[in-house]
């Protein structure tokens, strides 16, 4: 099979009639996700469990096993089998990513460096950093069967020679502006994709482009935009899409299936933000009324931001009194709404999870 060779962009000759419905409709529905987020005084805080869960599932696509609250757990402390700590690792790398980028993109667009920087930090003490962190690849890959030649291979990227003329042609493309936004970023995504320039980790790269790119065209208020639970669900479709276009030249197909995409997430997105908002605002009132404290709002920000929890370490991030702090705890765990997780016992802290928000970023039903 001989290698993909990538299209100079800005794409012709794209079936504009067939895409322009699906352009408004997604368009319209990431309006809507945008307009509550601007709405959020600091959504990195409020949002941060669905931050770490569109982590989990772009991991899960490429093979991960943990899960939100396994991810939490780790973090708060509790420690996992071998095999469970790397995926988790991998799952914070990407974390890491996303906002070394989104500092990044405040003062500066998406580079080829920054996409190099990103690549070193997700590949950082995980499977893959053997491959080259933060390198793009000088030999040829290609996809297929654990094990296969490439004669076996499902798909061939871009050779080696071409690599970084389409690489440049892509950056060039990321800084310009298309027709519209949105099938501009479809168009980044996989051209990402089928470039393939990394030895590892090139479908989170490719995944993580698109919040960054959504934020820079001043489509989103914060690079915030989670994507991967659509694609984890429509996996196969996803890869399908993406095979089309080397092996048909299918762009027009690609693009309806990633609007389809953005549309759908746009609002499953936009209900979680509302059910999160939602609980913060009845939250807000019933620890004001179970606590009494003046501490009361800053408790409960601490309990948005890192949802599970050793009780030690919220009293150093809320930098409230142990003494005073632990008697509000309690009255908060005893009224239902923090969960234990792990008992108190010797000298190690009770690690506490507030179950409703996690709920909320796993999409869990509670009936």
């Amino acid at each position: 099979m001989q290698p993909y060779i990538s299209k100079v962009l800005p794409l012709e000759a794209l079936d504009y009639r067939r895409l322009l419905s699906h352009v408004g409709q997604a368009n319209a529905a990431l309006a809507r996700y945008d307009g509550l987020l601007q709405g959020i005084v600091n959504p990195s805080v409020l949002l941060s469990p669905i931050t770490t869960q569109e982590a989990v599932l772009s991991s899960k696509i490429e093979g991960t096993q943990a899960t939100l609250d396994e991810v939490l757990e780790h973090e708060a402390g509790m420690e996992m089998d071998l095999f469970k700590t790397q995926d988790i690792q991998e799952i914070v790398n990407y974390r890491k990513a996303l906002m070394l980028a989104s500092d990044y993109l405040l003062d500066r667009p998406i580079s080829l460096a920054l996409i190099r920087e990103m690549h070193k930090l997700l590949l950082d003490s995980v499977r893959g950093r053997d491959k080259e962190p933060g390198e793009f690849r000088q030999d040829q890959n290609w996809i297929g069967s654990k094990g296969c030649k490439i004669e076996q291979a499902t798909f061939v990227p871009v050779s080696p020679l071409q690599l970084h003329t389409s690489l440049d042609n892509l950056a060039s493309y990321i800084q310009s502006d298309d027709i519209d936004p949105l099938l501009q970023l479809a168009v980044v995504h996989a051209q990402f994709e089928l470039i393939h320039p990394f030895k590892d980790g090139n479908g989170r790269i490719g995944r993580l482009l698109i919040p960054l790119f959504l934020f820079q065209k001043k489509k989103l208020a914060a690079p915030m935009f989670y994507l991967s639970a659509y694609l984890e669900e429509n996996r196969d479709e996803y890869y399908e899409r993406l095979g089309k276009i080397s092996k048909e030249n299918d762009w027009d197909g690609w693009i309806v299936f990633f609007l389809k995409a953005i549309t759908v997430q746009a609002t499953e997105n936009s209900e979680k933000v509302h059910q999160i908002l939602t609980l913060y605002e009845d939250m807000k009132q019933s620890i004001v009324k179970i606590t009494r404290s003046q501490y009361a709002i800053q408790i409960l920000d601490a309990l948005f931001d890192h949802p599970v929890f050793q009780t030690t370490d919220l009293v150093i991030r809320t930098d409230i009194p142990k003494q005073t702090l632990m008697p509000l705890i309690r009255q908060i765990r005893e009224s239902g709404h923090l969960r234990v997780v792990r008992e108190a016992s010797g000298r190690r802290a009770a690690t506490l999870a507030f179950s409703a928000l996690l709920n909320i970023a796993e999409g869990r039903k509670i009936l």
